[in-house]
């Protein structure tokens, strides 16, 4: 999966209505044209776009082509999407990284008359007790 190319695809209001669409029923370009309002036209550029994506895939069924949504694709995106949510921030502990400037204190605009709660999250937990 390209996901860059599958959040392009999604980004689009008009496609993301598509997928919704596509998800509860098998559309052709003509149905989801009357469906949405749209040309034909514009239909199938959307339908490119989210074929391109791999988010589509198309059977012919007479002389149309019928379109569904690849569900695994949606679903791997979801996972990513929460493993993104789910990283959890550390708090900033400046003396365990060497290239780190609040280190310094001729850095600090306040010359060490920062809060508590600012040289803790500026210096690290140990420069709010004088260490």
């Amino acid at each position: 999966m390209d996901k860059k190319k599958v959040l392009k695809a999604v980004a689009d209001e008009t496609r993301m209505n598509i997928l919704k669409l596509l998800l509860r029923h098998n559309y052709c370009v003509r149905a989801l044209a009357n469906e949405m309002n749209l040309t034909e036209a514009t239909i199938s550029q959307h339908l490119k776009v989210l074929r391109e994506a791999g988010l589509l895939v198309g059977e012919k069924r007479g002389y149309f082509m019928h379109y569904t949504v690849e569900r695994p694709v949606l679903l791997e995106l979801a996972k990513e999407i929460i493993a993104l949510a789910d990283i959890r921030q550390e708090t900033c502990k400046p003396e365990k990284r060497a290239d780190c400037p609040s280190k310094d204190k001729r850095d600090c605009p306040k010359k060490g008359k920062c809060s508590d709660e600012v040289k803790e999250f500026c210096h690290g937990a140990n420069h709010v007790k004088g260490e």
